[in-house]
């Protein structure tokens, strides 16, 4: 079970590895799109999110306090759904189901880093430190 673990790690963590590279890399380009949401302080809050999910993905993915990555991973979904995929103001019948999927996909990553602070505070199973909390 331990080598599935670590597939599902590897799996989930190269999305917010990925996505961190573009944050950082174009923040400003990204930070243009998160202002026409109505984000404040977009650029500079564009680069932290990218730092944030940077330090998260790879704390789930080396095990390196997975609870902790797991937790910053929720912190950066959660408030982006709501921030950037706000469904319920689009008229637009296809820009809605658009955002609802969008909204609907990081709510669901956000409880499998949920399930993935369970299991890193419970069975730490591949990792390279105990748990954090």
């Amino acid at each position: 079970m331990d080598v599935i673990l670590l597939i599902g790690r590897i799996l989930f963590a190269a999305l917010f590895l990925g996505s961190a590279l573009g944050h950082l890399t174009k923040s400003k380009e990204m930070g243009g799109y998160a202002a026409s949401r109505g984000v404040p302080f977009a650029v500079p809050a564009t680069f932290a999110s990218g730092v944030l999910i940077l330090l998260g993905g790879l704390s789930v993915l080396l095990g390196l306090w997975g609870d902790l990555g797991s937790i910053l991973l929720v912190v950066f979904l959660v408030p982006t759904a709501v921030l950037m995929h706000g469904f319920w103001k689009e008229t637009d019948p296809m820009s809605r189901q658009m955002e609802m999927i969008s909204f609907n996909k990081d709510m669901a990553l956000a409880g499998a880093a949920l399930a993935f602070y369970w299991v890193f505070a419970h069975d730490p199973g591949l990792t390279l430190t105990k748990a954090l909390f």
